[in-house]
């Protein structure tokens, strides 16, 4: 029998919770065998949740977290004086080896400051990165980072390539991923100031297929499977893809239901309509794991409901299985080697 993957999760963070957040867990439970969660927060109102459903036992217990970090607190004050609310409670069972990974919709401030300062860095990692799986025309990239470092430095975009690339070729079966940087153009010598500094960087590294730059309007096509950039810019990416996705989804509704003859017409194309949209739903491939800690976090949207829950839980079995923290830390071991030989060769 496999190993059993323990998840820690934030039952009372996001706008749904705890109705969504529960339900998302049981849905994963009975998905697979392999995961057992630990649903921290109030257990009054977890257990009212919980009720509802009929679940094994076996894989599911509540965790009880008497506070809740709200999204509008400031980060640093919270994760210091809220002991035992539930973001808290949940990264401690990673940090002390309770649980190999911890999922919360809850403040995203608090839970990149909690993963730093909780759970902690792997050696040798500068800044770790929130990296969302985000879907293409092709299938799908890693988009990396999307809201943890706004003001990275060239070292900082290099990690994060290498970090992805690991992370798309074992957990996502890309084999040998193809990395490029967000530019405003294809040719080298485009972009500010950062982009100019870790285009050589990444051009040097061997252990990754860098394809150079890669521009916005390219991402949805496939260009690259893991597209690098400082957070600030990640950011407003993912933003654009979600706001664009609802915008086209309504007007399409829309458009369907303006005559006889169109919603005639929306009758026959709706089932291949949903399967193809289905695809381009940011829900369907979890939330954004929080790479370069010393146990798996995962980050998923405020608003998320159960299949988003569910699917940021399910993730965290190949994250395991396939040994990321290990495999990151061998690349930045060698990394190391690397820069100690180039210094005492100057």
């Amino acid at each position: 029998m496999s190993e059993q993957i323990n998840v820690a999760v934030d039952a009372m963070g996001g706008d749904n919770a705890p109705a969504e957040v529960v339900k998302g867990a049981v849905e994963a439970v009975q998905a697979s065998k392999k995961i057992k969660v630990f649903l921290v927060g109030k257990e009054d109102a977890v257990r009212a949740e919980l009720s509802k459903y009929t679940v094994p036992e076996e894989q599911i217990e509540v965790v009880h977290a008497s506070e809740v970090i709200e999204t509008a607190e400031p980060p640093v004050a919270a994760i210091r004086s809220k002991k035992d609310s539930s973001i808290v409670k949940g990264m401690k069972m990673v940090k002390e080896g309770q649980c190999d990974a911890f999922v919360s919709a809850g403040s995203t401030g608090a839970v990149l400051v909690g993963g730093q300062v909780l759970v902690g860095r792997i050696k040798g990692v500068e800044r770790p990165p929130l990296a969302p799986v985000i879907p293409t025309a092709t299938g799908a990239a890693l988009l990396i980072d999307c809201g943890a470092n706004v003001d990275a430095r060239p070292s900082h975009l290099v990690q994060f390539a290498k970090m992805g690339a690991i992370y798309m070729e074992n957990v996502l079966g890309v084999k040998n991923p193809r990395v490029g940087i967000v530019n405003i153009g294809a040719e080298e010598e485009k972009g500010n100031a950062l982009v100019k500094e870790t285009f050589p960087l990444l051009k040097e590294c061997s252990d990754i297929n860098f394809i150079g730059s890669v521009e916005a309007r390219d991402i949805p096509s496939g260009a690259a499977d893991v597209v690098v950039c400082e957070a600030f810019v990640g950011n407003v990416i993912l933003k654009m893809y979600e706001g664009v996705g609802a915008t086209l989804l309504h007007a399409v509704k829309q458009g369907m239901l303006t005559t006889l003859r169109s919603k005639i017409g929306a009758l026959l194309v709706t089932p291949a309509l949903k399967e193809t949209l289905k695809a381009f739903d940011l829900e369907q491939y979890g939330g954004a794991p929080l790479l370069g800690l010393n146990g798996l976090v995962v980050k998923t949207h405020g608003s998320s409901h159960a299949v988003e829950i569910k699917n940021s839980i399910l993730q965290c079995i190949a994250f395991k299985e396939q040994k990321i923290n290990e495999k990151i830390k061998t690349q930045l071991a060698v990394q190391a080697d690397d820069t100690k030989i180039q210094k005492e060769e100057a």
